[in-house]
């Protein structure tokens, strides 16, 4: 697999997924600099919890991709694979919000690469999103695409229903922690763990295998 994609709304904790396995030794985190990174206290004490590249309208990459469906495979690699080094080894995560409303052309595209599905409630993911930062979060930007709190609100609810669409549709394996996480996608594991119903998280994995 060359990519493993991750959708989840503002507020959905999906960073803490992401991070779940970003420091395996499978995946290629030559994406990560100082300038992609983000501090919150929302857990309590300030932890690191955005790092790598997120991909969303508005922001350094995936400046078009509320459009997704509208561009070629090849394009969208390349949008992929641009803030990674050249000679990277190791499968790439791709995380970007506006997945959620274009998992089945992600799906058919990419029949072999698993697709991450975070959820939370509507006014959970909007009530953390807040506490994180709300537009004062420094990496990623959210002011151009989301604009406000009222549209960032009916953006949530849409990305939500979307990912809640595509999850009943289709046969997915609902995943309670980051040991199975990182056992399901058979990558190497780390010392972080994570017990996604404590955390008040559902994380579902599709993968056509």
């Amino acid at each position: 697999m060359k990519y493993i994609f991750i959708a989840g709304a503002p507020g959905s904790k999906w960073s803490s997924v992401a991070k779940n396995i970003y420091y395996s030794s499978d995946v290629d985190s030559s994406d990560y600099s100082e300038d992609r990174t983000y501090y919150h206290s929302a857990w309590g004490a300030p932890k690191l919890m955005h790092l790598g590249v997120y991909w969303d309208p508005g922001m350094e990459f995936g400046k078009n991709f509320d459009q997704l469906d509208q561009y070629t495979k090849q394009e969208l690699e390349a949008e992929f694979d641009a803030p990674f080094d050249a000679i990277g080894e190791g499968v790439k995560i791709i995380k970007s919000h506006v997945f959620c409303n274009h998992l089945e052309f992600i799906a058919k595209t990419w029949p072999d690469c698993p697709i991450l599905l975070v959820h939370r409630p509507n006014d959970a993911c909007l009530g953390w999103w807040v506490k994180c930062g709300h537009f004062n979060i420094t990496y990623p930007l959210y002011h151009d695409y989301y604009i406000d709190l009222p549209h960032m609100a009916q953006i949530i609810e849409k990305q939500n229903a979307d990912l809640l669409e595509f999850k009943d549709k289709h046969s997915t394996e609902m995943l309670y922690n980051s040991d199975e996480l990182m056992y399901n996608l058979n990558l190497s594991s780390i010392s972080t763990k994570q017990n996604y119903l404590d955390d008040d998280i559902e994380v579902f994995m599709y993968y056509q295998k």
